[in-house]
């Protein structure tokens, strides 16, 4: 079975979140071993494309966060902390000011 995106076909991991991103992932977070001028363009690029597109991160958030949800719900399940009833917090009405 084949997976196409807009047209792309996408046969790995890599290829979805480059697909998702419009970009591939290594434009941000880089390669090993990039010299400072390899890495200066990178982020020169980057710059570019945020300066292009300034909805990105929230939509690189919004991706990154329905993935998670999807793949592993668990992370979302948060439990509140509750305090011991005798273990308050000094109040500040009572303070020296």
């Amino acid at each position: 079975m084949r997976t196409y995106i807009g047209g792309h076909q996408a046969v790995s991991v890599n290829d979805f979140i480059e697909l998702a991103l419009g970009t591939p992932a290594e434009l941000w977070l880089g390669v090993e071993g990039e010299s400072e001028e390899e890495r200066a363009a990178r982020l020169d690029a980057a710059r570019d494309i945020l300066a292009d597109n300034p909805e990105l991160p929230d939509d690189v958030s919004r991706v990154v966060a329905e993935v998670i949800e999807a793949q592993a719900p668990e992370l979302f399940n948060v439990v509140p902390l509750i305090r011991p009833a005798g273990r308050r917090r000094p109040s500040r009405r009572g303070a020296a000011a």
